[in-house]
């Protein structure tokens, strides 16, 4: 349900990216959960959300959102069409690899934090929504 990305909502309306999202498209969004926003240090989440961090969590929250609407499915076939890593270019323009482990995708960050496709497919008005359970970070 929606109450599992409260902390996400509350960061993309601090970051001020909510038009961004919600007018471009189609995009896909790999989306952390509460549970994902709460292995972070502890502090941190409210550290970003200051105004004076405005740029940091615009640059993390970009870097989960990838232009064009890829399925499960989709990102299933180009892992395996590419040796067992596909590599996306998120809108912050920095990397995720997505790999497969036990038939979930994994997204690998640039600085090698992983994070497992928990919910896939859910379908957005401008896209596709897959939630992640961990928070992954551009360089």
């Amino acid at each position: 349900s929606m109450d599992d990305f409260k902390t996400l909502v509350v960061a993309v309306k601090a970051a001020g990216v909510e038009d961004a999202l919600v007018n471009a498209g189609p995009l896909t969004v790999f989306a952390p959960v509460n549970d994902a926003f709460n292995k972070l240090p502890k502090g941190t989440v409210a550290t970003l959300l200051k105004p004076e961090n405005k740029k940091l969590l615009t640059s993390i929250l970009t870097y989960h959102v990838v232009a064009g609407k890829f399925s499960a499915s989709a990102v299933v076939k180009a892992i395996q069409a590419n040796n067992g890593a596909f590599v996306v270019t998120t809108v912050q323009g920095g990397k995720l690899t997505a790999s497969l482990k036990d038939g979930k995708v994994l997204l690998t960050d640039v600085k090698g934090n992983v994070s497992t496709v928990v919910i896939a497919d859910v379908n957005a008005s401008n896209g596709i929504v897959h939630a992640i359970d961990t928070v992954v970070m551009p360089e």
